[in-house]
């Protein structure tokens, strides 16, 4: 795959430590799947191939290495990090030394390709089945009904986004922490908010 510009750019303008890191992450994955295509998405570089496949954010500290349908992969070297998210998964490299070989890199990249190119010939077929199975749970919708602008805005939301907030509050395992994401979850759908917006703003 051709390196993009604005990748060059935002490897740059990151700490040194994390420039190490990006520059090796990135020969990586162009060396596992030349067929993928680089661009920015969210002020990150992003990695696509029927959808999106991967992508790299640096931080203060670390720099993250995120797969858009990680939660859906093997995760054989037990590299992700813990996480509430349905979908993405992640993991953290403060330096060089803690980036597994490239092998291991290898296989979860495939792993990420080979689920897009799946979902690509599926994708209708189970968005209808898993759409019918869909149910939003009573406090969520007592809390929307009461909250007439952010029920116009849940009504508005994607199938995929309903079930993001659906899950992470149906997760909850004592009624204080669903209590706090079921008021959390109101004030951000009453702002256009997804689940994952922090993510969308790395």
């Amino acid at each position: 795959m051709p390196k993009v510009a604005a990748v060059d750019d935002y490897i740059k303008s990151k700490a040194p430590f994390a420039q190490e890191i990006l520059k090796h992450l990135r020969a990586v994955i162009h060396h596992a799947a030349p067929e993928l295509t680089e661009t920015i998405k969210w002020r990150q570089p992003c990695f696509e191939h029927n959808g999106l496949v991967c992508a790299l954010a640096a931080f203060k500290k670390h720099v993250s290495f995120s797969f858009f349908k990680g939660q859906l992969l093997n995760d054989s070297a037990a590299i992700f990090s813990p996480s509430d998210n349905s979908e993405l998964a992640v993991v953290k490299f403060s330096s060089l030394a803690e980036i597994p070989e490239r092998a291991i890199l290898n296989n979860y990249i495939q792993q990420a390709i080979a689920l897009n190119s799946d979902n690509k010939t599926r994708k209708k077929t189970s968005a209808r089945k898993d759409k019918s199975a869909l149910i939003v749970p009573n406090d969520l919708a007592e809390a929307l009904a009461k909250n007439p602008s952010a029920q116009g805005v849940f009504t508005d939301f994607s199938y995929s986004k309903q079930k993001d907030y659906i899950e992470w509050l149906t997760s909850a395992k004592r009624a204080t922490t669903r209590a706090t994401r079921l008021a959390t979850a109101i004030a951000w759908i009453s702002e256009g908010k997804a689940r994952n917006w922090k993510y969308e703003n790395c």
